[in-house]
């Protein structure tokens, strides 16, 4: 649990190159190679090569493909994190989820079916 509560710690440390803010309402499809912060809504689907963070007030209805994601706001969908998914406390995820590594912090909300990969 440790180990993984500090990547997500360098998660938010993290300069973001991407963000979608929080006034911003986005439907497609986002593929992006670059660490990606959503503080808006977004709906489609978010593929990822790297990092994504869904933030506190962020709303997500997508599937989701990345390395790392980090999820404090809601997401509805199905979530792919190759090395790490972290939901915190305010976090809800409504949706299956495949990873290496799953964090769930006490108080967050997850409704779905987890599997675990190895790397």
């Amino acid at each position: 649990y440790e180990d993984a509560s500090m990547k997500a710690s360098k998660l938010e440390d993290e300069a973001f190159d991407t963000i979608v803010e929080s006034d911003i309402s986005f439907t497609g499809n986002i593929k992006i190679k670059k660490s990606f912060m959503i503080r808006g809504k977004v709906n489609g689907s978010i593929d990822s090569v790297s990092d994504l963070v869904v933030d506190s007030d962020a709303v997500v209805n997508a599937d989701i493909k990345a390395e790392r994601v980090l999820i404090r706001g809601k997401v509805k969908g199905n979530v792919v994190g190759n090395k790490l998914i972290f939901v915190t406390a305010s976090g809800s995820l409504d949706g299956d989820i495949t990873t290496q590594k799953v964090v769930l912090e006490p108080g967050c909300v997850f409704t779905g079916k987890c599997t675990m990969i190895t790397g």
